[in-house]
């Protein structure tokens, strides 16, 4: 008998959260198209995909973690097409002004190929280097300099007109 009673409440607790609108009510098509809206927007790139890569020292291939955020960077910009992308190449303080932007260049060239070779338009993005110019981390250390040894892809919505 006490089955029974828990069941009932359950199963009366259960369809009354079906007539909310939360998923299943009236609202449930307005709110789920909600929620893909903010999947389009920049805030979202940053925070959900992922807008930088860390890099090695002295080097500019991809790691297996920086495949991973670009694959995704990749997916997401296959499906919002309306936005172009820079990407910036950064470097830490170690070595020269000119060695850190040729090397910032080089990073920033190979997520620009990684992102094409995953089908993003090549039309739709653009590179930048900054070297050691831009430190996010300051300071003399390991901990920092790995900060810096970045790449950084900013999305943009394409002006219409």
């Amino acid at each position: 008998m006490i089955y029974r009673i828990i069941f009932i409440f359950f199963l009366f607790v259960g369809l009354s959260a079906c007539e909310q609108d939360s998923l299943f009510g009236p609202n449930a098509l307005n709110n789920n198209v909600k929620g893909k809206l903010t999947d389009q927007t920049e805030q979202y790139f940053i925070t959900k995909i992922g807008d930088r890569i860390l890099f090695e020292v002295d080097n500019s291939g991809l790691t297996a973690l920086a495949k991973v955020t670009l694959n995704s960077q990749a997916d997401w910009l296959l499906l919002n097409s309306e936005y172009q992308v820079l990407i910036e190449g950064h470097a830490d303080e170690q070595g020269t002004r000119d060695y850190n932007l040729a090397l910032g260049a080089r990073r920033a060239q190979m997520v620009k190929e990684y992102l094409i070779s995953r089908g993003v338009d090549p039309n739709k993005i653009s590179i930048v280097t900054y070297g050691k110019e831009r430190p996010v981390e300051n300071c003399s250390a390991e901990v920092c300099w790995s900060q810096n040894r970045r790449a950084v892809t900013i999305v943009n919505a394409l002006s219409k007109g």
